[in-house]
């Protein structure tokens, strides 16, 4: 389910908790899906028994990327990751960073790539001092965007 703001986030998460479901989170571009971002997905949601996924939009993925990223819109970005089945719901937020979002559903487990130290991991604090807990995820060696992107352009020219 594509979730079209904050407030829907909140009334899903609150539904799976009265559900008795323990609530997965976590964020990224999403650009050009590769295994290592499936892979990552699927151990996300090994974590709980619900994931959405925050994507940034194309303007703050521009940001954070440059000028030439994000290769895939939002929107596609969005319909690629809900077609996974370990993927329950994709929200896009604009701002760099998902803090708004992290605040507002406070995620019983938050996940990101091991990649990221503890410290630097957006919403940790929120997570951890309502109860929950943060995961860092491997990442897969050989797997990343950027470098997709470099082979295809040396096999265009």
């Amino acid at each position: 389910m594509l979730l079209p703001g904050v407030s829907a986030a909140a009334a899903m998460v609150a539904n799976a908790r009265e559900a008795g479901q323990c609530v997965v989170f976590t964020n990224g571009v999403f650009d050009l899906l590769h295994p290592g971002h499936v892979r990552f997905l699927q151990a996300a949601a090994g974590e709980g028994d619900l994931l959405i996924v925050g994507i940034n939009s194309d303007t703050s993925a521009n940001c954070i990327k440059g000028v030439t990223r994000p290769v895939v819109t939002e929107s596609e970005r969005a319909e690629v990751l809900l077609a996974l089945d370990c993927v329950d719901a994709v929200i896009i937020f604009n701002e760099i960073k998902p803090n708004l979002i992290i605040r507002e559903i406070v995620p019983d487990v938050l996940v990101k790539g091991a990649d990221w130290s503890a410290d630097q991991i957006v919403g940790r604090d929120t997570v951890e001092s309502a109860g929950g807990r943060v995961v860092r995820v491997s990442v897969e060696t050989g797997y990343s965007t950027t470098a997709l992107i470099e082979r295809i352009k040396r096999v265009a020219r």
